[in-house]
């Protein structure tokens, strides 16, 4: 990256002088005002931190500094082997029941998924009490990674009775556009949120540290008889997601 372009970005490397403040905080100021200028954009890559080090004159301590301040509150985000990235964030209402296939779509991103189990098999305890099922009645599981524009952005794991839909591999994109095609799409939902720690296997998948914070959602949908006819486990990375709710008074 020419010294043109980043200065493009971060201005004149003699702004960052200011006296009494440390220069990483400098450096971070001038990244967040290079975001909010709309120099860098969602998704744009900074430039490596010994371009940005020489560039500014500063030490790659006080770049990596900065950088890890702006990961920690995640304006930027960090995949292994690729680089920083500015953060993409999906604003997600709670208030509105739709699926991650029409969410993303509504955001002009392209779908795609990648398969980690499709069985059909006994329920689980915890899928026997929320579809409100006997234990000899059978369930069908899709476990997929979902992605957006080729970024990792949710792990769902979903489970619905078998007798509303008996192939585990009747699904290729929209669980809810299938599932409304037999009349049983879900009109309401119970959702309990909660940030969590993943483990190295599910970090590896959706491209985040190993005991990086997640948001995981429980979501029990039911049709428009109040029947329960999917549970759903989600795992969404804390940098891609700004979960938003419509609160009433109710006095």
């Amino acid at each position: 990256m020419t010294a043109h372009r980043v200065n493009d970005l971060f201005g004149n490397p003699d702004s960052l002088r200011e006296k009494g403040i440390p220069l990483y905080i400098q450096v971070k100021k001038a990244i967040q005002s290079a975001i909010a200028a709309g120099r860098l954009l969602n998704g744009d890559v900074l430039p490596p931190e010994r371009d940005l080090a020489k560039y500014m004159d500063v030490s790659r301590v006080t770049i990596r500094k900065a950088i890890d301040e702006l990961v920690k509150d995640e304006t930027l985000t960090q995949r292994q082997g690729a680089g920083t990235f500015v953060s993409e964030r999906v604003e997600q209402p709670l208030n509105h029941l739709r699926s991650f296939t029409e969410v993303m779509r509504d955001r002009g991103k392209e779908t795609t998924a990648k398969w980690l189990d499709r069985s059909l098999g006994i329920p689980h305890e915890d899928e026997r009490q929320a579809l409100q099922l006997e234990p000899d009645q059978d369930v069908v599981r899709f476990y997929r990674l979902r992605y957006a524009d080729g970024k990792p952005m949710a792990l769902e794991l979903a489970t619905v009775p078998s007798h509303y839909l008996d192939n585990p591999f009747a699904i290729d994109g929209s669980l809810y556009e299938v599932l409304e095609e037999q009349g049983k799409r879900p009109v309401r939902a119970f959702q309990r949120l909660r940030a969590i720690t993943v483990d190295d296997k599910r970090a590896q998948l959706l491209d985040i540290p190993e005991l990086a914070a997640v948001l995981y959602i429980e979501r029990t949908g039911v049709d428009k008889e109040g029947v329960p006819v999917e549970f759903t486990r989600s795992w969404f990375p804390g940098d891609s997601y700004d979960f938003v709710a419509e609160i009433h008074d109710t006095h």
